[in-house]
């Protein structure tokens, strides 16, 4: 709560997002019963938060070298049945139900993977708005133009690291835009795609126009003191709120003046 008091405050920050993992870091389709609970508590806490502070939190199904959507399929099923139980009526919350899907057709894989999460999450929840990934890690978003779900309330994501990712993938996004896709980027840093490297300010700020000018919602990977570039805290600072500009690494103060605007 007091990091997301901070981001609200400080920051201007209205969405938070939790990441599941689901195979890497000993994630929750590996992982035991035990670290299951402490998992799904992690969520509680910030689901309860960001209700608190009126700020939304989006649950993320983090699927990363698990690339077909489907292999934990029925986990994914069971997992958002429980949450849209268990939050149906909480406007602040949001589903993600595939991170970044690789080799993962969309019309053959993950528009039918997406088809049967969904159908779990309306049996509790008629109107959370739902995140759907799309392939190559979330960046063919223009294959969905003409495919898109049969649901009111559904956004296609895209993910852009600026350092790898540049005006081809912006032309992805403006195609999708002027078909009618509504697209959400839960995921966006300003260095190359391994979270690492140099900062490339020229395509971040080609990004940040983009979004802005198109009205796009976007999200900074990512919230830790990770030693790589894509941490907004530098690595020495193990403060959990009250961060000075001293304690943001350069990322980190771009994406603060980024989101203040």
């Amino acid at each position: 709560e007091k990091a997301l008091r901070n981001l609200r405050d400080e920051w201007g920050v209205n969405c938070f997002r939790v990441a599941m993992y689901t195979e890497d870091y000993n994630g929750y389709c590996v992982t035991d019963t035990a670290s299951r609970k402490k998992l799904l508590a992690k969520i509680d806490t910030a689901v309860k938060a960001g209700r608190k502070l009126g700020m939304y939190v989006i649950i993320d199904w983090h699927i990363l070298s698990d690339g077909n959507p489907n292999r934990n399929k029925e986990e994914a099923k069971a997992f958002f049945s429980e949450m849209a139980d268990k939050y149906a009526g909480h406007n602040n919350v949001i589903y993600e139900i595939c991170n970044e899907p690789q080799n993962s057709d969309w019309n053959g894989q993950i528009k039918p993977y997406a088809e049967d999460v969904i159908s779990c999450i309306r049996q509790y929840d008629s109107s959370a708005l739902i995140l759907v990934g799309t392939n190559t890690w979330s960046q063919d978003i223009d294959a969905v133009a003409g495919n898109e779900l049969d649901d009111d309330n559904v956004m296609y994501v895209l993910h852009f690291y600026a350092g790898t990712h540049k005006a081809s993938l912006r032309s992805k996004l403006e195609s999708a835009l002027n078909a009618g896709v509504p697209v959400f980027v839960s995921e966006c840093s300003i260095c190359d795609a391994s979270g690492n490297g140099g900062i490339d300010y020229d395509s971040a700020q080609s990004w940040l126009d983009l979004l802005n000018d198109r009205g796009v919602s976007f999200l900074a990977w990512s919230l830790s003191n990770k030693n790589e570039t894509s941490a907004l805290i530098q690595p020495g600072c193990s403060k959990t709120g009250g961060w000075t500009e001293d304690d943001l690494s350069e990322t980190g103060r771009w994406f603060r003046k980024a989101i203040q605007g």
